[in-house]
């Protein structure tokens, strides 16, 4: 029997090489890709001080005592030096189950989901319903969709505070609910009213890119599916439902993901809308934020957990949401 051996490494033709140590198969990656490593590297180097370490460094936090007053700190010439302490899981036993829990956690996590299923859900309505619209042979449709993107157009804080005149109490809106002889509802101070200004605020600023991406998501449809959907005697509910809805399985799943991540952690739009003036109002991420910033003494720890809370309330929505979708794809085909 005669074994062909390879002149080059000396080694049989066939005979599978060893395997290479991890060292080995970096060092190979990047003399092979080096140009990828160097075009990426300044995004890395962004993102791990912008991102990766304040993360890091908030983690950090949520398990000590930081506050104001034990944190380093320079007053005029004078450096003081931190004092806080390590406290392990106590800021979450705090929050999640401590005397106070439903009054400065539980609470605001139900308004905070229950603004986010609101917000999201009238912007896809809305939206879906104005890309329908849009989508039809119109006379000026071109300048419909520009006047409808606007409110996404304009910066979000020129937005509110635009609303914020409007829902005053000597407003636009209340000026005309008294002109005609309805009540005028105190928009700014009642707490109901706060939560419905605020609904009502979010879903316009939030309504364009909904409609935009779902206008988008229409266009892909094929035409033929709606001829071949009237000649089988379909009516315009079963080509929505059967044709329309199906079509935009895909946009929908990913702009509703995007839509409940931006809702969640919509901060600008309470913010700027109420301040610190609306404790109803405030969702998690704008309570973190008063915690951290708008108190005196500043809870840093305390304001630090509840981001690493939010992060992984978010990161366990998108898990279970992702596999929902693969779950209904897969049963679907």
């Amino acid at each position: 029997m005669t074994v062909a051996i390879d002149r080059a490494t000396g080694k049989r033709r066939g005979e599978p090489s060893p395997r290479r140590g991890p060292l080995q198969r970096l060092r190979q990656g990047y003399q092979k890709y080096w140009y990828a490593y160097a075009m990426i590297a300044p995004v890395i180097v962004v993102m791990g001080v912008l991102v990766l370490y304040p993360l890091a460094r908030g983690l950090y936090l949520t398990f000590t005592d930081a506050n104001s007053l034990n944190s380093a700190r320079t007053i005029g010439v004078n450096e003081i030096e931190a004092t806080y302490r390590w406290i392990g899981l106590d800021n979450y036993a705090d929050i999640l189950w401590g005397p106070t829990a439903y009054d400065r956690f539980w609470s605001h996590f139900i308004w905070t989901i229950v603004w986010t299923v609101l917000c999201v859900t009238l912007h896809y309505v809305i939206g879906l319903g104005l890309a329908l619209l849009l989508n039809q042979k119109l006379r000026g449709r071109t300048l419909y969709r520009l006047l409808l993107v606007l409110p996404w157009a304009v910066p979000t804080f020129v937005t509110v505070f635009g609303w914020r005149f409007m829902l005053a109490d000597s407003g636009v809106i209340n000026t005309a609910l008294e002109s005609i002889g309805l009540p005028t509802p105190l928009w700014l101070e009642d707490s109901f009213w706060q939560r419905f200004a605020a609904v009502m605020v979010n879903t316009w600023c939030g309504v364009p890119f909904m409609m935009v991406s779902l206008l988008g998501g229409l266009q892909s449809i094929d035409s033929t599916l709606y001829e071949a959907a009237r000649m089988d005697g379909a009516n315009t509910w079963q080509q929505f439902r059967y044709v329309t809805l199906p079509g935009l399985r895909s946009v929908s799943s990913t702009v509703v993901l995007l839509g409940v991540i931006w809702t969640f952690n919509q901060f600008a739009v309470i913010f700027l809308l109420f301040g610190n003036t609306a404790p109803d109002a405030q969702i998690l991420v704008t309570w973190a934020y008063q915690l951290g910033f708008g108190q005196q003494p500043r809870d840093y720890a305390q304001s630090a957990a509840y981001g690493i809370l939010l992060l992984s309330i978010l990161i366990v929505f998108t898990s279970v949401y992702r596999r929902w979708l693969d779950r209904n794809e897969q049963s679907a085909i």
